[in-house]
């Protein structure tokens, strides 16, 4: 019963999740300001879908079960309410108390979130136990530096949610300023070194190929030390070039090993494009972090941190969730008419397609191919949805 509770509430994480995707890509293409579309990107649909599958997938990779079932469905309300309140706030929509609300609502369910998943492996924090099965055995190296990873992304959420409370409260902290640099520990310290330590675990098993542990290794260890580094000097000196040196490293690395894996594996199902784009939009993004790290501010067009901003949460991570979440619910079990591994196929596509027309807009100052490529994102967001939740529904019948 604990098992199919879990399991109910992770996919109900994962729809609303998705749900944020479509909201975000709509709100983007409408034109709402940064402020009010992050959250939708970041804390709607990225960290929506983070939670939902940590709930299953995290316990399982420490050997563990989830140790309270009803966490999931404590923290969906909580998420949705801050995720919401962020973006109102951010809009300029409702009083003053929404952001409050907001950040008070986000806070508290990542603390239901970080005491669930930290009271199930609290007599195996750094995940020495791995789950691995005997088949698998000769991944366990890898294992135990991707589970070594999550009590960091663990840490990463709880300072960064809590920033914006604090905030609002009146009590920022000098070391770090809010805006973007508490953004990048959520987006870069929460989510992208979450898809770095689950990756690693999950696509060798996709598409059955192994993966370097030395570059495993790299790549942890500069995906946990960057964001920090980011944080804490944001758009400064030496430790922010530091800080983005080390994530360039650690997003070239992951887009090296799944472009490898993708490359010796046979396993060319629906999806796997997408992951295959989501490495090239990680390459995409070290660059424009280098250029930001050691380029004199002046000399970079605002256009360029629009650009970096939609690979970073539409590209990398939104196109490896889209990927990833084809192989756990794949289109072709779908009986609606109209949805299948086709529709799957053309919503990568058009998200693709989507994202590398709005990039190049932005980077030759072409507004009318920044329009067209948002509202083609949009097109490819909601034929994802409509995939998935065809699914959902049909597996809660």
């Amino acid at each position: 019963m604990g098992n199919a509770t879990v399991t109910r509430w992770s996919r109900a994480f994962v729809a609303v999740g998705i749900g944020f995707f479509l909201g975000w890509q709509v709100a983007v293409a409408a034109g709402l300001p940064r402020v009010a579309t992050v959250p939708l990107g970041v804390s709607g649909f990225v960290l929506h879908v983070a939670f939902g599958k940590a709930y299953t997938l995290v316990p399982s990779y420490f050997a563990r079960e989830l140790a309270v079932s009803r966490a999931p469905a404590l923290h969906l309300p909580f998420a949705t309410v801050g995720a919401v309140g962020a973006a109102a706030a951010g809009a300029g929509i409702g009083p003053p108390i929404v952001a409050l609300l907001g950040a008070g609502s986000w806070f508290a369910g990542c603390l239901v979130f970080v005491a669930a998943i930290g009271w199930t492996v609290r007599d195996n924090p750094t995940g020495r136990e791995t789950g691995t099965g005997a088949t698998d055995a000769h991944r366990e190296r890898v294992d135990r530096l991707a589970n070594a990873a999550v009590p960091v992304v663990l840490a990463y959420l709880l300072v960064g949610s809590s920033l914006p409370l604090a905030v609002e409260f009146g009590r920022e902290l000098p070391a770090i300023a809010p805006g973007p640099a508490t953004t990048h520990l959520l987006a870069a310290g929460t989510a992208a070194l979450l898809v770095f330590a689950v990756g690693f675990r999950l696509l060798p098993r996709l598409l059955v190929v192994s993966v370097r542990p030395t570059l495993v290794g790299v790549v942890l260890a500069a995906g946990i030390a960057g964001p920090a580094l980011l944080a804490v000097d944001f758009r400064g000196g030496p430790l922010f070039r530091l800080g983005g040196a080390l994530e360039a490293i650690a997003l070239v690395g992951f887009a090296v090993a799944a472009i490898d894996l993708y490359r010796r594996s046979d396993r060319r199902r629906v999806g796997g494009r997408a992951i295959l784009a989501a490495a090239c939009c990680a390459a995409l993004i070290a660059v424009l972090g280098l250029l930001f790290a050691f380029a004199p501010a002046a000399s970079v067009p605002a256009a360029a941190y629009d650009a970096h901003y939609r690979l970073a949460v539409g590209g990398f991570v939104g196109l490896t969730i889209v990927g990833v979440s084809y192989r756990f619910y794949p289109p072709a079990v779908a009986s609606r008419r109209g949805i299948g591994d086709r529709t799957a196929r053309l919503s990568v596509a058009a998200l693709v397609a989507g994202l590398a027309v709005e990039v190049a807009g932005l980077l030759v100052s072409a507004p009318q191919a920044v329009t067209i490529g948002r509202w083609l994102s949009v097109l490819g967001a909601a034929l994802y949805a409509a995939v998935c939740w065809t699914i959902f529904l049909e597996r809660a019948r």
